[in-house]
């Protein structure tokens, strides 16, 4: 059986995701076979495989640190959040309606055979399983279904590292609460603390490494720097921006449920996410991006006075983008025959659009989720990306089809279901041409900022303890 090291986190948002991707990278490029894994996510950030099944965007992103191809036993149930105390099952990389509609306590006896199941399947195929947790192992009121933090550790033996944001202040308290919350059986796994995200002099630590090794016999294995060399997000928006003077920027909705938020981390500093119609002054262009709930999302847009503010920058000229979600919301009507959706809209079964795009959306039972390439005749450019939406969209004759059932424009608004649109380079430039707006300086390739991650952290880190874990 392979060996498995496992990241944990004193919080959400540790950096249990982009920790995880650097060791997947450093092991990689050790010469070790190893695979990534995560139990559950909760996440409205999904991408596809190659086999066309759902899976958490953090770990398609480890499976290309690891230098494998992505596979949905790498994190076999996603969650995706549908309104507070709702989100849909995705199991093994397709949605489960059964799942779904059980009460949340009563999904865990059914899903861990599965999380097991995934988990030996890797440990024996691969040398090394680099293992993300999620949240925090100290939420004992969850211990009793854990199926992602330290049952995943105990059945996998695998060497716990545990991380703290310093940046956010109190670590050494997080990591010292976080042990004592352990079960005794669950400490003799916990084998190092690693502060992450530290900014200044580590010197001034002291003593606080040597207090805490005294408290509880776990060392500090490693102090990471706060880097800045971003990854694809998880979970987190980008924060919002102001204007950047004279040029503008892209207005970017930010709606309740919204989904595939980290397609737009090449706009850099040119994004901006707004709440409130006044926060659209100076805009340059709009994208509305993909949404878990589309409906209520566009219900939320009407209901902030963003929707006319859009409608008006449109009519003026300004271009508009839809993304999946996006684009349903550009059209005439939104139909939900077979209940996808009607839950999250109150009972309708149908609701208007902004009616930018002469299209129309019926909401099917099945979803469609694939890898997609194709050439786009308005630019010439061959573009790639990723669908995954249950709504199935035909145009009234107005909008332009430049790709069948895949994107549209008519004038200066276009509509896709492509995730990843401007995520193609090239692309993203004539977007952003046809709002007058500079392209921002080109991100490093995602396989450069994986290879950066990773001389950092391995510098980071006490490589003779934590490969000597191995």
């Amino acid at each position: 059986m392979a060996k498995a090291i496992m990241i944990q986190g004193c919080t959400s948002n540790a950096g249990k995701s982009y920790l995880a991707a650097a060791l997947c990278r450093i092991l990689a490029d050790e010469g070790y076979r190893v695979a990534p894994f995560k139990a559950q996510n909760m996440s409205n950030n999904a991408g596809v495989t190659p086999a066309g099944l759902e899976m958490g965007r953090a770990q398609l992103v480890q499976a290309r640190a690891a230098r494998v191809v992505p596979d949905v036993r790498m994190n076999p149930v996603l969650l995706k959040p549908e309104a507070d105390t709702r989100s849909q099952v995705v199991l093994l990389g397709c949605a489960d309606p059964e799942l779904t509609a059980l009460p949340w306590r009563e999904r865990k006896p059914r899903l861990w055979p599965h999380v097991q199941g995934a988990l030996h399947s890797l440990l024996a195929e691969y040398e090394v399983v680099v293992i993300e947790g999620a949240g925090s192992p100290a939420e004992v009121n969850l211990r009793s279904s854990d199926i992602v933090n330290m049952r995943v550790a105990r059945e996998a033996q695998a060497a716990v590292l545990l991380a703290a944001d310093i940046d956010r202040g109190g670590a050494f308290a997080h990591l010292l609460g976080t042990w004592h919350c352990l079960e005794p059986d669950e400490r003799a796994l916990l084998r190092g603390f690693v502060l992450n995200r530290f900014r200044g002099d580590a010197r001034l630590l002291a003593p606080g490494p040597e207090w805490l090794h005294a408290q509880t016999g776990v060392p500090t294995v490693g102090v990471v720097p706060m880097l800045d060399i971003p990854l694809p997000e998880e979970d987190g928006l980008m924060p919002t921006r102001a204007a950047t003077g004279e040029q503008g920027f892209v207005a970017i909705p930010r709606l309740p449920r919204v989904s595939n938020l980290d397609e737009f981390a090449l706009l850099g500093e040119l994004a901006r996410w707004v709440t409130a119609p006044a926060e659209l002054a100076g805009a340059r262009a709009v994208i509305l991006p993909g949404s878990k709930s589309t409906a209520a999302d566009l219900a939320w847009l009407r209901a902030t006075g963003l929707a006319g503010a859009v409608t008006r920058l449109a009519t003026s000229g300004v271009p508009v983008l839809g993304v999946c979600g996006g684009l349903q919301m550009l059209g005439h009507t939104i139909t939900d025959p077979h209940g996808v959706e009607t839950h999250s809209i109150g009972g309708a079964a149908e609701v208007a659009g902004l009616g930018l795009l002469d299209l129309n959306t019926e909401f099917a039972p099945d979803k469609t989720t694939r890898l997609t390439t194709f050439t786009d005749p308005e630019t010439g450019l061959k573009v790639q990306g990723y669908e995954i939406h249950h709504g199935r969209t035909r145009g009234g004759g107005g909008a332009q089809a430049l790709a069948p059932e895949l994107l549209w424009r008519q004038g200066n608004v276009r509509g896709t279901y492509l995730h990843g649109l401007l995520e193609n380079p090239a692309y993203l430039e004539r977007f952003l041409g046809w709002a007058g707006l500079d392209t921002p300086e080109s991100l490093d390739s995602l396989d450069a900022r994986l290879d950066a991650i990773a001389v950092r952290v391995r510098a980071s880190l006490d490589w003779d303890f934590v490969g000597g874990l191995l």
